[in-house]
């Protein structure tokens, strides 16, 4: 295994990292056509096991988030009216799929509201084990759907789970630092915490005739959060050079000045080259780059997922990416696993930049840069949080009793599955033909078939109905603007009424409101379905 992981130099001590991963989330189909294939979580968990990544790591399966952890952010009748739709019962709810934005680029699929599950308990319980010092770095790829809002569906997301991981921490922690990679705004979030300087939200996106239309780099914040949402635009065919030119500077001075005591870092792939539905020019090593940055930091750290449509380079940057979590850098040969015709010809590690246009000139660069950094002055240092009591709510009992369901566990089995999933190997303690053989775990990407058995991915519950395809994310160029901010403002005025942030905190200080005007983003959903362009011929 020495060949296919190299511990990275340099590092300070090793970082305990929990990983999240539920072998169910691969069966699940946005529809025929659609580019958003859960299948690629799969992919990437697959790379993982593979490269020996899980002896570096505790692996989980995240408890499922209910109903009511839902509705700490969404409202009650969108959680309602998601855990009751099915393709088989959708014609009677026509008039509630037009209210939530569900049924078009956000397609009704089979199994709809646990996909929404599995996606927000990772990510809620990621941040619940980073809160209580169970793990350093917590990983849940099934998550980053940044587009969601308190009551609609967007961009091909139905529940933010980023929100609630961000609630869970901001339960424990003063201030909390989001930032988003992904080629589009991360419009749910900011929106959620726009009036708001407990939670500074950073997005580097594509901007101008692009979905979701917002992101400006007036945007801001108002009333209390104003000056707390820095929005970085940027122009097609970045490179890795110029990315990272702007991005390190503005997280080094937004960690000077705000000084988070935990982050979320969103790593939407659809900023790499050759994206389905990005226009971005990054390596997988220049987007990696700023996972490496952030981590340098030390800091509580929550790695999601998000877009990503170009389904082997996703796997290929999140693996890699998680092995950066785990101290350590993947050898370039992909290891044979169940996926492995999808990563030919070649069958390297890798995604490399093309040779398209940069079209972001270092004049662009650095006048934005500037005004950015003339933003982050406005805040005046890191804000003042009252503190008080943390609120009791039902995962802290879970954490606080991991063995509670122990005499449940059957007699007959030696090492029940409890104590299986939470074990991390240590350095040097198995090698391979001892452990499993030169292949790893080269059959065995899913960890829970003991319980889980996987859905296969022939979901036709669709009926062949088509998706969004003249506006949302799969069109490259949508004129029309909406949302909070300058850039969709004609209603920023618009601020409801109901708060966000946990009742830890005093009136004043949680004046988290969801969001100013809530943006109409219709976006494009895609099924799992493995279409012929992905993979390659062996």
């Amino acid at each position: 295994m020495s060949d296919k992981m190299v511990p990275i130099e340099g590092e300070n001590h090793k970082k305990r990292v929990c990983y999240f991963f539920d072998s169910d989330i691969g069966g699940f189909h946005y529809g025929p056509g659609h580019p958003m294939k859960p299948t690629r979580i799969r992919m990437c968990h697959s790379l993982v096991m593979n490269y020996g990544l899980y002896k570096k790591m505790e692996i989980f399966r995240a408890k499922p988030a209910t109903k009511r952890e839902m509705t700490q952010f969404h409202s009650d009748e969108y959680v309602d009216f998601l855990s009751r739709i099915t393709p088989s019962n959708m014609n009677s709810f026509v008039k509630e799929q037009h209210k939530y934005n569900v049924g078009d680029d956000c397609p009704v699929f089979d199994g709809l509201f646990d996909y929404c599950s599995i996606s927000a308990g990772g990510s809620m319980e990621g941040a619940a084990r980073l809160s209580r010092d169970k793990c350093d770095i917590a990983v849940n790829w099934a998550g980053g759907l940044h587009h969601a809002k308190k009551s609609e569906a967007s961009g091909f997301c139905y529940v933010n789970d980023i929100v609630l991981g961000i609630l869970e921490l901001l339960r424990y922690h003063n201030r909390v630092l989001y930032i988003d990679i992904d080629v589009h705004h991360g419009d749910g979030v900011e929106e959620a915490f726009y009036t708001t300087d407990r939670v500074m939200t950073v997005s580097f996106h594509k901007y101008g005739e692009y979905f979701p239309g917002t992101g400006e780099l007036r945007d801001v914040g108002v009333m209390k959060g104003k000056y707390y949402a820095l929005n970085f635009p940027l122009r097609d065919g970045i490179s890795d050079e110029n990315y990272r030119s702007v991005f390190e500077p503005v997280i080094q001075q937004v960690m000077e000045s705000y000084d988070p005591s935990a982050i979320v870092l969103q790593c939407g792939t659809d900023s790499l080259s050759g994206d389905k539905l990005g226009c971005l020019n990054l390596s997988m090593r220049g987007h990696a780059n700023c996972v490496k940055f952030v981590k340098s930091f030390n800091k509580p750290l929550l790695l999601l997922g998000g877009g990503g449509y170009t389904m082997r380079n996703v796997s290929r940057a999140w693996a890699y990416e998680t092995g950066l979590a785990a101290g350590v850098e993947l050898g370039p040969e992909i290891p044979v696993n169940e996926y492995y015709e999808y990563f030919g010809p070649d069958y390297e590690l890798d995604v490399k930049s093309s040779n398209t246009d940069d079209m972001n000139t270092p004049a662009y660069l650095d006048r934005v840069k500037r005004i950015v950094m003339e933003n982050l002055r406005y805040t005046g240092g890191p804000p003042s949080v009252q503190m008080s009591d943390i609120p009791p709510m039902p995962i802290d009992d879970i954490l606080d009793d991991p063995n509670r369901n122990e005499d449940l566990e059957s007699p007959d089995e030696r090492r029940p599955q409890r104590l299986l999933d939470s074990r991390r190997q240590a350095d040097g303690e198995l090698s391979d033909s001892e452990d499993e053989g030169e292949g790893g775990r080269r059959n065995h990407a899913r960890h829970h078939d003991r319980d889980s058995s996987s859905r296969s991915n022939g979901n036709e519950g669709n009926g062949g109905r088509k998706f969004g395809m003249g506006i949302g994310i799969m069109t490259s160029g949508s004129s029309t603007t909406h949302g909070a901010g300058p850039s969709g403002h004609s209603t920023v005025a618009r601020i409801l009424s109901t708060t966000l942030v946990p009742p830890s905190q005093t009136e004043t200080d949680s004046s988290v409101e969801n969001g100013a005007a809530e943006l109409q983003d219709k976006s494009p959903t895609a099924p799992e379905g493995m279409e012929v362009d992905e993979a390659p011929n062996p």
